[in-house]
């Protein structure tokens, strides 16, 4: 499609308001963390690492980091594994309700946070179970299984169907095909999507404020509880500031995972 002079400006102006929009308040965030005043105020009045040195060595952020940290790899290594065999269920078999039961597994990630968090939160307490370590990464793994279940999906619907076949008319047990046939052809987007779930559970809130047991607090947890204490602020900062950081490495890398994927594809 041909654009006009205009459009291309317009276009071009948009984008730019959009980033500007995004990016701005994180680069506020950022310098903010290096001020040496220590607050809120603009322009700050000098740069300094001292609260990024403070931030390091507070027990609360370490433990909180690693509490995520865990989380995130418990919850991503469930989701891999519930993810990419309901992904080869659907895409390989066809039963009454297959579409139904990928309109569920997907849901999750649709609903808002607030309403997930809540019917965990109640489902839990209806079966007795109390709130612990055990019932977050269980909740966070509610809406990873969705990202990994995308993705591995949409690979298979892109490799050839007779894959199976060929492998079978050589000897190859359902087992056997999926180690050597499938697995290979789907690893780039079962990395992918674990570090997409990764990073999502890394940053999530709602659904942790619901369904975290007493004395277990997440990184984003601990921003939010430090958050109007004013000689926390610049700490805040600089976690804050860590955590985009820290989120944008496993999106970054899943994004160049799926584009060498999509050229490789195309040839």
């Amino acid at each position: 499609m041909v654009l006009s002079p205009l459009a291309r400006v317009v276009l071009k102006v948009i984008t730019a308001l959009a980033l500007a929009f995004l990016y701005i308040p994180i680069f506020l965030i950022a310098i903010l963390s290096l001020n040496k005043a220590g607050n809120l105020v603009w322009p700050p009045s000098g740069l300094t690492l001292h609260w990024w040195r403070l931030a390091w060595h507070n027990q609360g952020v370490r433990d909180a980091l690693w509490t995520s940290v865990k989380v995130g790899l418990c919850a991503t290594a469930i989701a891999l594994i519930l993810g990419t065999m309901a992904s080869l269920a659907v895409h390989r078999f066809t039963f009454f309700g297959r579409t139904s039961i990928s309109f569920l597994i997907v849901l999750p990630i649709a609903l808002p946070g607030v309403v997930t968090g809540m019917a965990l939160n109640r489902g839990f307490d209806s079966a007795g179970i109390t709130l612990s370590f055990f019932t977050l990464i269980v909740a966070h793994a509610t809406f990873c299984v969705v990202v990994v279940y995308n993705n591995v999906f949409a690979r298979l619907r892109r490799l050839s169907p007779n894959l199976d076949e060929a492998g079978a008319d050589l000897g190859a047990d359902l087992f056997q095909s999926y180690r050597y046939i499938t697995y290979p052809l789907i690893k780039s987007a079962l990395l992918a999507g674990g570090l997409l779930a990764f990073a999502l559970s890394f940053d999530e809130i709602v659904v942790t404020t619901f369904t975290a047991g007493v004395g277990i607090e997440t990184l984003p947890q601990w921003i939010y509880n430090n958050i109007a204490r004013p000689n926390q602020v610049p700490i805040v900062n600089v976690v804050a500031v860590f955590v985009i950081l820290l989120s944008i490495i496993p999106v970054y890398l899943a994004q160049r995972l799926t584009d060498a994927t999509a050229g490789i594809a195309g040839r």
